[in-house]
């Protein structure tokens, strides 16, 4: 038997042991399910499996040690209710708050970070990795992790203003809803029904088409694709509170409508509104995304994550990975969302501890 195979065994399974032996259960069956795992994986494909195996694992590791450390980091730079808050996020928020804040890094010092600009052509097209060109070229002799940089900036910035706008503007309307009540209510709701009931792509690839593909009118359609979800959901909100004694208090009072909003709604639903706007960006994010792979998105040659997938597409034909980088770095910042979406959401579900 390979001593590579002999030592991995051996090494997987005493640690197993190990860690029940001093009654480390969740450690002991993250172990000995990739024994199992491992197991599997050899008998199907062998030594190369087992390698994949290690590789996958020791990533996970690696991913989990630094979601530890930069969980620590925050806690030691913060004040004390928020510390309280960080000490009980799970390793899986620590990560999506460190991938936020990578990307955050990147698109801000973007033109410090980036070796080239993101227009400026340096070599042949589809030139292979150098010295030079860490990731390669593209299909106009751009240099590919150049452009991923300014990416950043440009596909995740364009995504936090349209979400921004779209929340404006679905949180003003459903807040002003729940407080007039009456006609103005059933006919914010049904104009948001209306523009729910036509799918998000089609809606926009059609009013693109009309309007044009400028960064002005891409924000405004994406928010008023997705104003309509935070409407619904504020109006949901904000009904539960305008019933409230407090709020009949200040009416008695003759406080004003902006003053119910600003006063008495707004903080008494920022935990379900922040939640909601993490979800938000996602969908606006893959959204643009999405516009940007058919073409009527950001145009070139501004640097954008989708358009660079459509760009160099035609290198998967040839085993190359280079087009699917960019698809990554969507996926990854979409997941990472996510992940601290998940926890804010059981923080203001009320099942925290």
């Amino acid at each position: 038997m390979d001593y590579f195979v002999l030592g991995y065994y051996t090494l997987l399974i005493g640690a197993s042991c190990l860690a029940a032996y001093y009654q480390q259960r969740p450690i002991f069956m993250l172990l000995f399910s990739i024994t199992l795992v491992s197991f599997v994986m050899g008998i199907i494909g062998g030594k190369e499996a087992l390698w994949t195996t290690t590789v996958v694992a020791a990533s996970i590791g690696l991913a989990a040690g630094t979601s530890y450390g930069f969980r620590e980091f925050l806690i030691n730079i913060s004040g004390r209710e928020t510390q309280k808050m960080l000490r009980t996020a799970p390793l899986t928020a620590s990560f999506g708050m460190f991938i936020i804040f990578t990307y955050a890094i990147m698109g801000i010092f973007a033109p410090v970070i980036a070796p080239y600009g993101e227009a400026e052509v340096i070599g042949g097209a589809f030139d292979p990795p150098d010295e030079n060109m860490l990731l390669g070229a593209d299909q106009l002799g751009r240099d590919m992790f150049s452009r991923i940089v300014y990416g950043a900036r440009n596909t995740v910035g364009l995504a936090l203003m349209a979400t921004g706008a779209a929340f404006v503007m679905g949180a003003m309307a459903g807040m002003l809803a729940a407080v007039k009540g009456g006609w103005f209510d059933q006919l914010m709701g049904r104009t948001a029904d209306v523009i729910m009931s036509v799918p998000s792509l089609i809606f926009a690839l059609l009013l693109l088409s009309i309007f044009g593909t400028n960064l002005t009118v891409l924000v405004v359609i994406v928010a008023v694709i997705y104003a309509p979800r935070v409407f619904r959901l504020t109006r949901a909100v904000a009904g539960n509170v305008v019933v409230m004694d407090y709020i009949e208090a200040a009416k008695l009072r003759g406080e004003g409508t902006w003053y119910l909003i600003r006063k008495e709604i707004l903080p008494n639903s920022t935990a379900p509104l922040i939640a909601e706007f993490g979800l938000e960006f996602c969908f606006v994010f893959l959204l643009l995304a999405g516009l940007s792979f058919l073409g009527l998105g950001i145009q070139p040659p501004t640097a954008d994550w989708g358009s660079m997938v459509r760009e160099n597409a035609t290198l998967i034909s040839f085993g190359e990975i280079t087009p699917l980088i960019p698809a990554a770095a969507i996926a990854l910042l979409t997941v990472a969302v996510n992940f601290v979406v998940d926890w804010m959401l059981y923080r203001s579900s009320g099942l925290k501890t």
